[in-house]
């Protein structure tokens, strides 16, 4: 009897071992490499850059008449009166300003391009990492790229847990701050200074 009672303990524990295993179950990825890897990803590269050109050829035309307009001025700018003078100097500096303002809506037009062209394949790369972990029992998925978790079951949240535990700590103390610092507990507490 004794050896049945032992035989059925051990049985329990190990089924209880591997449950517990497979409860914890965590498996990681390079989310970057995937979408890398994914052939969405050359098809969104090649659009982008395409764009991209196009936005460099309009401002490649926008420096030449800049260009052409100071040959130009530092031609035929000498013999010319000075109110003529000054409305070309304000005309190439309108334009500069121009070029430059170009370039920096045309780098955030290309951002937020290639962020849309890019969002269909993160969502669909997302999506198959959530069937996957769902499907061989994944409690976490971790970006190991990034050290973002991109999958996790629903579990429970101990925000109020961890900020109970921090109230009975005692306050950080900040380099270069002033002054005497007041934990959420209510107890004041004053940062040691050296020597005192």
């Amino acid at each position: 009897m004794k050896k049945l009672v032992k035989s059925v303990a051990i049985v329990a524990l190990t089924v209880g071992s591997v449950v517990m295993a497979q409860a914890q179950k965590i498996a990681h990825i390079q989310l970057d490499s995937l979408i890398t890897m994914m052939p969405e990803s050359k098809v969104a590269q090649e659009l982008a850059q395409s764009y991209l050109k196009d936005l460099e050829k309009q401002v490649a035309t926008m420096e030449t008449e800049l260009q052409t307009k100071y040959q130009d001025y530092m031609a035929n700018g000498q013999n010319q009166p000075d109110l003529v003078k000054q409305a070309k100097e304000k005309e190439l500096q309108d334009l500069n300003k121009r070029i430059e303002d170009f370039k920096a809506s045309a780098q955030q037009d290309y951002q937020r391009k290639y962020g849309e062209m890019s969002k269909p394949i993160y969502d669909k790369a997302k999506k198959g990492i959530d069937l996957v972990a769902k499907e061989n029992g994944y409690k976490y998925v971790l970006d190991t790229s990034t050290g973002n978790v991109l999958y996790s079951e629903a579990a429970e949240d101990i925000l109020q847990l961890v900020k109970k535990k921090l109230e009975s700590m005692p306050a950080a103390v900040i380099p270069g701050a002033q002054g005497s610092v007041k934990p959420q507990g209510g107890t004041k507490t004053t940062p040691k200074t050296p020597g005192k």
